[in-house]
């Protein structure tokens, strides 16, 4: 798992790539936390750009860090969803607290 942060304005874009299981969840999340703490954004994206697998630890991050923005009055977004992570998305729900963006179509040639 690999983490990279920016900033963008008021937002701090988290992007995420490589596997996103169980093992990979508790540190990353400490993490965060400290990123968001340091920059204190007003919103935050997790871009999954690069995330080829997340099984339901995935959907806790999220959700942490959903809970996490809401408290200090921000928002969260994720964007640029691959197909197999999206599949965990739609299954869960999630949709109906976080914006959820799959990851555009490649142009067909």
């Amino acid at each position: 798992m690999r983490l990279t942060s920016s900033r963008q304005g008021g937002k701090l874009i988290f992007a995420l790539a490589g596997e996103l299981d169980h093992h990979e969840a508790g540190g990353l999340m400490g993490e965060l936390e400290e990123r968001i703490e340091a920059a204190a954004p007003r919103d935050c994206v997790l871009d999954l750009e690069g995330l080829r697998f997340m099984d339901s630890s995935g959907i806790a991050l999220i959700l942490k860090l959903y809970k996490r923005m809401n408290a200090t009055g921000g928002r969260l977004f994720v964007e640029n969803v691959q197909s197999q992570p999206m599949r965990v998305l739609d299954a869960s729900g999630i949709d109906r607290m976080v914006a959820i963006e799959p990851s555009p179509a490649p142009e067909k040639k």
